[in-house]
């Protein structure tokens, strides 16, 4: 079906978004800022000089070399080898370099900057699609493994290009128009043929979602939808098509706001913050800045999710991972956005952890962030002044929409013991299959950890995505009955039993497939008590404590309680002895020695898991096929300390 044919239009959906926007302009419609005035104004004596240093340095180096060339067959390629990296390694790099020379000629209005800025932005514009083949419905509608130009498929990386050039739009057009003339009408072609058009004529984009799953690509993209749309449909006719865009964004975003917890917890976990929850508080900044109607502070799960990322910090680069999301921090974010939301809504904790990312000795900002977070947070004040950042690091977190629980032992500290305990379910988004998991960080550096995700291809998102090893809860801190791993499904769920200061029991029954698993109970706890459960005597620091009882009444095959670990383990009788990365105090693990154990090693080839883990993971796999119960209990090493660790 042609992307021109009209789908059915879905009832008009009023949630907490519309309810709080109706409340804010009472019987008035919406009126929208003109064109040239929607977008919030960057002033160009604002910007932040370290950025734009940085970007002029990497910019004059890159002017002796071609622009960076997405090719044909590597498009084609997502559909043979299942690689998508060849595609969209080239297809970013040319954004990124987008970004840097669109504010060089917004800072310094040289000519070589705006001639460059030109050039990327017709590269984009002549562009075959500006669709991540890896999301393009074409073979599944056409046959084909190209794009097919026309019918455009609106995802991820369309949202980006046409958010990118509005923003450019906005900050150099006229400048660009004056000496480029027909420049504007171009870039206004693209947009309405690539975005708009699809956009208004197919209501089944499944990133709406009108079957009530909504993930992050839905504010991604209506985010940049809405910018695209405020800026450059600016012609006189435009004003009705330019609202009924705006208006179908608001909807859409609504049902991405009616599905937030009221906890503010995000099931994609802390990584996919940045590209959903924080698309979300960015295209609402927008929007009030386009209607003067700031519906924020008057939506709670709104509030709330602007205090995730503090939440689930572990210390340093570490933070508490779930399903896709990486447990370090290697690359840029904009924690310029998270400082804005926190300012809206009075959050302090969540200001003074953005402000604790905050550098004026280095960039403000990344080329990767993309061109519409470089404009935003390279000339916000508050953020470029921000000062007296601290670390919140709460002693407890309880988020009961996805049953995760974190505890530290004491609070503003990452020093010591944290301990993560997951329920929830195998349907989440970005889903792996890890009821029942359990990270523990010693100095806030994970040591029993959560693998995350690996580089995408072909099977992440398809029919093969449990034959990755990292989705697999074969490759995730929580038992392996009969042999059996957990299946995914949202049927496939932990119940929780019990939650309380320390810790928390889950019911694991419920997310194996195994016929006589009568009962797994897991109970998972941080003990600050001297002297506490284990092997340890008097005296002794906290504990964490995994506690397993199960009741088999059929079957067979191997029991195992398995714990996915990052550092150098000593496998002795009974114990495990664990050196963290970085430097982090070591841990011993200690359970009935009756119960055997071996260590099974897993080189990383993948480069994202790489970046994170280094060379190898290792699991410790402790046979209870003889039990029926099982404590594991995990301590700080006390004689590593003066010891060289």
């Amino acid at each position: 079906m042609p992307a021109s044919t009209t789908t059915d239009s879905p009832p008009v959906f009023r949630g907490p978004l519309a309810r709080a926007l109706e409340a804010l302009r009472g019987d008035y419609p919406l009126v929208l800022a003109p064109p040239g005035a929607a977008l919030p104004a960057i002033r160009r004596d604002a910007l932040d000089a370290e950025t734009v240093a940085a970007f002029r340095a990497e910019a004059e180096a890159e002017l002796a070399t071609p622009w960076p060339q997405p090719r044909a067959h590597d498009a084609a390629r997502f559909h043979g080898d299942g690689d998508r990296v060849a595609w969209e390694t080239p297809a970013f790099a040319r954004q990124h370099r987008l970004t840097r020379v669109a504010l060089l000629a917004l800072a310094t209005g040289e000519e070589r900057w705006l001639d460059e800025t030109l050039d990327g932005a017709v590269m984009l514009c002549e562009q075959s699609s500006w669709c991540w083949p890896a999301h393009d419905d074409t073979r599944a509608r056409h046959g084909a493994v190209l794009a097919t130009v026309t019918d455009p498929y609106v995802d991820l990386g369309a949202g980006e290009v046409v958010g990118q050039l509005a923003w450019l739009d906005h900050v150099l057009g006229e400048v660009l128009e004056a000496r480029f003339p027909g420049f504007r009408s171009r870039v206004r072609h693209e947009a309405r043929t690539r975005i708009f058009a699809p956009f208004l004529a197919r209501r089944d984009w499944h990133w709406i979602g009108l079957d009530g799953h909504v993930h992050n690509w839905n504010p991604w993209i209506h985010g940049n939808v809405l910018v695209g749309a405020l800026q450059l449909l600016d012609a006189p006719d435009e004003a009705d098509e330019r609202l009924r865009i705006v208006d179908l964004v608001v909807e859409g975003l609504d049902r991405y706001v009616a599905v937030l917890p009221e906890d503010g917890a995000i099931d994609e976990g802390y990584a996919y913050w940045w590209n959903g929850a924080c698309r979300l508080l960015e295209a609402l900044d927008v929007l009030a800045h386009a209607t003067g109607l700031d519906p924020v502070p008057r939506i709670e799960a709104v509030r709330q999710v602007i205090a995730f990322p503090h939440r689930m910090h572990l210390g340093g680069e570490w933070f508490a991972n779930a399903a896709d999301g990486q447990a370090r921090q290697t690359g840029p974010q904009p924690w310029h956005a998270l400082h804005r939301a926190a300012r809206r809504v009075g959050d302090r904790d969540a200001e003074a952890f953005a402000a604790l990312h905050r550098d004026p000795a280095h960039p403000a900002v990344a080329a990767s962030d993309g061109l519409g977070r470089v404009l935003r947070g390279a000339a916000d004040p508050a953020w470029l002044g921000a000062a007296d950042g601290a670390d919140p690091l709460p002693e407890r977190i309880w988020l009961p929409s996805t049953q995760m629980l974190v505890v530290r032992e004491s609070g503003g500290d990452a020093a010591g013991l944290a301990v993560v305990a997951k329920g929830g379910h195998n349907g989440e988004n970005h889903n792996h299959n890890d009821v029942g998991e359990v990270i523990v960080a010693s100095d806030g550096v994970p040591v029993l950890v959560d693998a995350g995700r690996p580089t995408y291809e072909a099977r992440t998102f398809g029919d093969e995505r449990y034959e990755l090893w990292p989705m697999r809860s074969g490759w995730h801190s929580v038992p392996f009955v009969h042999g059996r791993e957990q299946p995914a499904g949202v049927e496939r769920a932990a119940e929780l039993v019990a939650v309380d200061d320390d810790g928390i029991e889950l019911e694991l029954a419920g997310a194996y497939d195994v016929t006589g698993l009568a009962s797994w109970r897991r109970a998972i706890r941080l003990d600050r008590a001297e002297g506490g459960p284990g092997e340890g005597g008097p005296g002794e620091g906290g504990a964490v404590v995994i506690a397993d009882r199960w009741r088999l009444t059929e079957g067979d095959g191997p029991v195992e309680v398995r714990f996915v670990v990052a550092g150098e383990v000593v496998l002795s009788p009974g114990s495990a002895r664990i050196r963290p990365l970085d430097g982090a105090t070591p841990v011993v693990l200690a359970w009935d020695a009756a119960a055997p154990a071996r260590v099974v090693d897993r080189a990383i080839d993948d480069p994202m898991l790489a970046d994170v883990w280094g060379a190898r993971l290792s699991r410790i796999d402790i046979d209870v096929s003889a039990l029926t119960e099982l404590t594991v209990v995990v301590r700080q090493d006390a004689d590593a300390a003066g010891a060289g660790r």
